[in-house]
């Protein structure tokens, strides 16, 4: 893990920003900060960062409309904060593209674990072996980073590739939602499993012709999802 990751922190609330800063440097991490959403975006653009820390209700462009355009252009991890705590809030952070998505009041030992853990994702990532998994006209370059689907490139977030490579490495296989939450996170996963559906959920969005009927992407009710294999005709969309 990169001891000296370089950490972008957004939050218009200088006491909160001044203790993340603090809390994060005391780990030895490379802070810089922005104030307002406008700022953030702007350095986000002009600095390469390891991870981008986004307080959601920020003045001049919330922290959701950063990640947003963020997610377009990179892929970056992103944690969202929030003091709003409902699902549907939730529900919103990860479909935009965040990692991560904590709720205030939050401890620094839990928003340094959650950096750490990013990271050391990342990192597995990076070393991880490459070679090539075929489903059906499913392509996916694992050391390139790359997804071809019936010869047409998809662009995925780094946690909807890793999702993807887990559910092609055994076609057919049905995998749990804890399964696949553990997966994503390389560690033990105790928070809401119901997490699993909106990465599902986003990965339909980028893989299937119809993401409301599900031709790759299976749900088993009451158990998981499995990857099967098709061969489309048609160009992929």
């Amino acid at each position: 893990m990169a001891q000296f990751a370089r950490i972008l922190v957004a939050d218009d609330d200088s006491a909160v920003l001044d203790a993340i800063t603090h809390s994060l440097e005391n780990e030895h991490f490379a802070v810089i900060t922005a104030g307002d959403g406008d700022e953030a975006l702007e350095t986000a653009r002009a600095t390469q960062f390891d991870v981008v820390i986004l307080n959601v209700m920020m003045p001049r462009m919330f922290g959701t409309d950063v990640c947003r355009n963020l997610r377009a252009e990179s892929d970056v991890p992103i944690i969202l904060l929030s003091a709003r705590d409902s699902e549907i809030d939730r529900v919103l952070g990860l479909e935009l593209g965040a990692d991560d998505y904590i709720t205030k009041p939050f401890s620094m030992n839990e928003l340094i674990s959650r950096v750490r853990t990013i990271l050391r994702r990342r990192e597995l990532d990076r070393v991880a072996a490459g070679g090539i998994q075929q489903v059906g006209d499913i392509r996916i370059d694992l050391a390139r980073h790359q997804v071809m689907i019936a010869g047409e490139p998809v662009h995925l977030t780094r946690s909807e590739f890793r999702l993807l490579t887990l559910l092609a490495a055994e076609p057919e296989r049905v995998f749990t939602r804890h399964e696949i939450m553990e997966h994503l996170w390389q560690s033990a996963y105790v928070g809401d499993e119901r997490a699993c559906d909106i990465h599902i959920s986003n990965l339909r969005r980028k893989i299937e012709r119809d993401p409301r009927s599900a031709e790759r992407l299976l749900t088993v009710r009451g158990v998981g999802y499995s990857l099967v294999p098709i061969v489309s005709v048609a160009t992929h969309n």
